[in-house]
């Protein structure tokens, strides 16, 4: 592959891609189907894959190139009984490592009316073998099992522990992407990557919504990783608003509600932006403004998040480091997250740039 067409942007192959595994369920604990469409994306690619438990490691020819991560899971349900479907991610977490700071939480009340009358469809985790569809009739929130109950009809015949999949499809309209795009869409873009020349590593983890992922990259990191180790994290960043989130083309971040990230690496992002004429923000920036506003109102403050990059960082007494790269979107945790595909292209570009420099 010639140097100047070395990760060249090709918005017709990426939405291949992103429409592909758009298609392929992969509900929070029950990933094992999606990570063999993508084992079979990858290696297409020329990538070298290996699976371990609960996360997927593709490599180039130069894996020090670049490290990267995205987890793979997306919100859906879990059958827990007879005709009885419960939220996914809260079940496959056990509700033990959801530790007040998480977005996901802040989020179930308003998201509980937003499934009314949405498809769904049963498969068989491993194979990902279609057991029939259903569609949610109504939701509401349990107190004694804090977790969101879903009526459904149609999956009567499902047994415990068959996860459910929201009926999701690709949409392109106006220069926007619309799906359940948290997190497939950076998933699409390291697939994409290997496609167009990348040779460094990617890592593709599960349950991240269920806060588990990080352990299961850390315990990779332990067994194989150098001294120290850089890491940058892929994922979307939710907006309240179209025009909140055009403001931007890319979201940076310099700390979580767990952890400061690695200033080196943010710089050099941050650099790259101004470099390369890409508009971008802070969301911290962006939180700290909106909780001096919500003081001010007498309101209560949101949380910084709980992202993998921090809980990694705070659990790995210095193996693991890094920072993040995300996608401004609207719609959070819905069928119609929404991006723009100008963002699709300014997100690649930075890293087809960052790949070639010397880390």
């Amino acid at each position: 592959m010639e140097k100047d067409s070395f990760l060249k942007f090709n918005a017709s192959a990426f939405q291949d891609v992103l429409n592909t595994l758009a298609r392929s369920p992969s509900v929070v604990g029950a990933e094992h189907a999606f990570f063999r469409v993508l084992q079979r994306e990858l290696e297409e690619r020329g990538a070298e894959v290996t699976w371990y438990e609960g996360v997927l490691v593709a490599k180039g020819e130069q894996p020090g190139q670049l490290m990267t991560s995205a987890h793979i899971d997306r919100h859906g349900l879990i059958c827990t009984g007879p005709s009885e479907f419960q939220y996914a991610a809260f079940v496959a977490g056990a509700r033990s490592d959801l530790l007040g700071n998480s977005v996901s939480e802040e989020l179930m009340l308003t998201i509980a009316d937003r499934f009314d009358g949405v498809g769904l469809y049963a498969y068989e985790p491993w194979s990902g073998a279609y057991l029939g569809q259903g569609q949610v009739t109504g939701t509401y929130i349990c107190e004694h099992r804090n977790n969101l109950i879903f009526e459904v009809e149609g999956l009567d015949h499902i047994m415990a522990g068959t996860p459910i999949a929201f009926r999701d499809k690709l949409t392109v309209e106006g220069g926007f992407y619309s799906a359940q795009l948290d997190n497939v869409l950076s998933a699409a873009v390291l697939v994409y990557l290997f496609e167009i020349g990348f040779q460094g590593t990617a890592f593709f983890t599960a349950q991240e919504e269920a806060g588990r992922s990080w352990r299961f990259l850390l315990e990779w990191f332990r067994r194989f990783g150098r001294e120290t180790n850089q890491l940058l994290v892929l994922d979307t960043s939710p907006y309240p608003s179209d025009e909140a989130a055009s403001r931007q083309s890319l979201v940076l971040r310099r700390r979580d509600a767990n952890a400061d990230f690695n200033c080196e690496l943010t710089g050099r992002l941050e650099q790259l932006c101004t470099e390369l004429d890409i508009s971008y923000s802070f969301k911290d920036e962006y939180i700290d403004l909106e909780n001096s506003r919500l003081k001010a109102e007498g309101l209560a403050p949101r949380s910084l998040g709980s992202t993998e990059m921090g809980r990694i960082i705070a659990a790995s007494s210095g193996l693991v480091d890094g920072t993040t790269l995300q996608f401004p979107t609207t719609g959070y945790h819905t069928m119609n997250e929404t991006v723009a595909i100008s963002s699709c292209e300014a997100f690649i570009d930075l890293l087809r740039h960052l790949a070639r420099s010397d880390l």
